[in-house]
This record gives structure tokens, C-alpha cells and sequence, in this order.
């Protein structure tokens, strides 16, 4: 699957969209941190941050090793805002219903591999948003939003307090594309988001192979959304 995500960046990597504008920083973080991201959500990272209705928080729904989280995170920072960063991630993967699977024909175990990369992870943040750390709670999106619909009080992965709940501002959902698990996260943060806060869906674009396209579309039809761009994901704004 992870080749197969590869391929659909690199086909998208030659159109046309809006790309951020140039910083120094984004280049050194790119080239250290994991990741596979389109480049046209930077822009939607920056024009979304750049935008955002209030102070309440911004989410993240699936973190891999970091470089999304970080680069929202820089922009937060960069436009001195103060809203608190929340994402969640269990970095359990394909082929993992047995801890002691293997990798293809390594060695390596995939429970090995998932602590790899959420050490991964932690490093990232811990380096490239230090002076802002977010906040990331080791859920599976459903259960994240459980919590959060509870107004719990959580501990994250570094060991600190975070209280969920309340209004979201901006959310990238970025876990599960399929159909019915990316339709539950929208419904999960649309119960949330705020009148004029954003949603960046990845790998949203018209010619993904992924499921989450179609989730887009029907939001869009049911008229509660507008679109802000297409590049190539989808940026949508909840109406006010």
C-alpha cells in the first residue's frame, strides 16, 4: 500500500496548483522528516492557518512520522497563533493484526516497525516544534473522537495532560481514505467544527484511487460546506 500511496503522489506531483510560499525552513524540514505529502497542501496548511475563525483547536487525524504535523504546526507559529495543536495516531498498519508479522522478506517485524515510527514521530516534534509542541493522544480516530465527545481528560504520548472537547477551528483528516472510515472522521469533526473553520481532506483529489474523493463530493452536495480550492485536495470551509 505504501508503494501504491507513492504512486499517486508522484502522478499528481506534475499538475498544476497553488504552491506556499517559499521558506527556508519548510525545505530543511522536507528533506529530514519522513512523509509523504502532496505539496499543494502546504498552501492549504498555510491559507487555512492564515484563516482560522478563533483560537479554539486545530486537529490532526493521522500523523505517520510527523511532517504535516510539523508544517501546520510552523504555521501556526509563524502567524502567532495560540491555538492548541491536537492530533491522534495509533501507527498501526497494514499486515499488522499479528505483531509478529514480518515485513515482506525482512526480518523486521511490523510491531517493530510501528515503533520505529512513532519514535519517529516523537523526534520530529520534539525537534522541528519544540518551542510549540502539539499535543498527540495514541487513539484510533474513533476512539479519539469518543473522548472527545466526553470532554475527557487524556494524557499524551509525551506524558502530558490534554483536555479534549469543545469547537474545532481547522482538521486535516489524513487517517483511514476508505469510504466509511473517512466519512465517519468528517462526521466526527463536522459535530465540532465551527461556522467558517476548515477541513483539508488528503488524498481527496478527483484522480485518487482513494475512497475519501467520493466522501468529498457528497459533502459538497449536501450544501452545509463550500469549496476553497482544489489543490488537487480538497479545502473545504464550513458555512456560516
Amino acid at each position: 500500500m505504501i508503494t501504491q500511496i507513492k504512486k499517486i503522489v508522484h502522478s499528481l506531483g506534475n499538475k498544476q496548483f497553488k504552491k506556499a510560499g517559499h521558506d527556508e525552513f519548510i525545505s530543511w524540514l522536507s528533506f529530514a522528516n519522513a512523509g509523504m505529502l502532496n505539496e499543494g497542501n502546504i498552501y492549504c496548511f498555510e491559507y487555512a492557518v492564515e484563516n482560522l475563525p478563533s483560537e479554539n483547536p486545530v486537529i490532526e487525524i493521522g500523523s505517520f512520522c510527523g511532517l504535516s504535523t510539523n508544517l501546520i504546526n510552523f504555521y501556526l507559529d509563524k502567524n502567532q497563533r495560540k491555538n492548541k495543536m491536537i492530533t491522534c495516531d495509533r501507527w498501526m498498519f497494514e499486515g499488522a493484526e499479528k505483531a509478529d508479522n514480518l515485513l515482506g522478506g525482512s526480518r523486521i517485524s511490523h510491531s517493530k516497525y510501528r515503533e520505529f515510527v512513532k519514535q519517529s514521530y516523537i523526534r520530529n516534534i520534539q525537534f522541528f516544534s519544540e518551542s510549540n509542541l502539539p499535543f498527540t493522544v495514541e487513539k484510533f480516530s474513533d476512539d479519539f473522537f469518543d473522548a472527545w465527545k466526553l470532554g475527557a481528560d487524556e494524557k499524551d504520548i509525551l506524558g502530558r495532560p490534554v483536555h479534549l472537547g469543545g469547537s474545532i477551528s481547522f482538521a486535516y483528516i489524513d487517517g483511514n481514505h476508505t469510504y466509511d472510515f473517512a466519512m465517519r472522521d468528517f462526521r466526527n469533526v463536522d459535530a465540532f467544527l465551527e461556522p467558517g473553520g476548515f477541513i483539508l481532506f488528503d488524498d481527496s483529489a478527483d484522480d485518487s484511487q482513494w475512497e475519501v474523493n467520493q466522501v468529498v463530493k457528497e459533502i459538497l452536495k449536501e450544501g452545509k460546506y463550500e469549496l476553497v480550492i482544489k489543490n488537487p485536495n480538497y479545502l473545504l470551509r464550513k458555512s456560516i
